[in-house]
């Protein structure tokens, strides 16, 4: 299993200054901050007045907890029960943070006021990245199995930003390429990890003893054990075309001939043709 990724600085919680409060290269601290961006809401109120809010199920009120442990600042938690689209006894908890220090420092990593959801991108600071996205989906994601019993890890968010970074980072670990794209229904980004490539992003991001959702942490476990049964076909990896393959297509007059020639689909064939014409790929020198 992986180990812990050591932190670059010490959290210095007996130090009055706050100097380190929000340092970004502290893995809690990215954590927090990008669960923070996700279900986080920064409001102004009349002059310098304002608050910062995170808002969520009462199972998870653990998390506010911490983060109001790593926050050197007043804050508090209350419980409420109300009636939602979803329930008719909603039992939440909200962490509300004051301090205009700690909202300045906050806004200014990346956590706009108001309305947010198409506008929080990474951090432009030095940041720890697995933690940051760990914070990500622990806010807005999902980890488990399908009702099929396959192991996915996924992540829904309306910011474009977001979504690339996520599929950036998750094909350097799980070497699986995604193309985010909106759904048509909502305008929502709905990036998913299945099976083996679950595994190893999740593995990654839910390392031992970092901070996390408790439920997703053991989510995350779980998925280590899985194995791909014996009568499921092997995993996809894609062929990707060389300059030589490219000009052997393009002296063909016939996809077919080209085809067979390469040990290629028709249809892998006719559409890097396509691509190659277009100009949406460079043409082999």
């Amino acid at each position: 299993m992986a180990e812990r990724e050591p932190s670059a600085h010490q959290l210095a919680f007996d130090d009055p200054s706050a100097s380190g409060f929000m340092d970004l290269e502290v893995p809690e601290y990215s954590y927090m901050f990008g669960f923070l961006q996700m279900d986080g809401h920064l409001e102004k109120g009349t002059g310098q007045k304002g608050r910062l809010t995170a808002e969520i199920n009462i199972r998870d009120v653990d998390i506010l907890r911490r983060f109001q442990e790593l926050t050197p600042y007043n804050s508090s938690i209350k419980e409420r029960v109300r009636e939602t689209n979803f329930a008719k006894a909603h039992h939440s908890a909200t962490w509300t943070l004051c301090s205009l220090e700690a909202r300045t420092k906050i806004n200014d990593l990346g956590l706009p006021y108001g309305r947010k959801s198409k506008q929080i991108k990474p951090p432009r600071v030095p940041f720890s990245r697995r933690d940051y996205l760990r914070g990500v989906i622990d806010a807005d994601g999902s980890v488990g199995y399908t009702g099929k019993g396959l192991p996915y890890i996924t992540l829904a968010t309306q910011s474009t930003a977001i979504a690339v970074y996520l599929c950036f980072y998750a094909r350097k670990v799980a070497e699986v390429q995604r193309h985010p794209k909106r759904n048509e229904r909502d305008g929502i980004y709905n990036v998913m990890y299945a099976m083996e490539a679950a595994q190893k992003l999740s593995a990654h991001l839910y390392y031992p003893g970092c901070l996390a959702l408790e439920r997703k942490q053991t989510s995350a476990d779980s998925l280590i054990g899985w194995t791909r049964p014996a009568d499921m076909r092997a995993a996809y990896t894609a062929r990707r075309w060389k300059e030589w393959e490219d000009r052997v297509l393009l002296k063909h007059d016939s996809i077919a001939a080209a085809a067979e020639e390469l040990g290629r689909t028709y249809q892998s064939c006719n559409l890097r043709r396509w691509r190659l014409l277009s100009g949406k790929v460079p043409m082999p020198e």
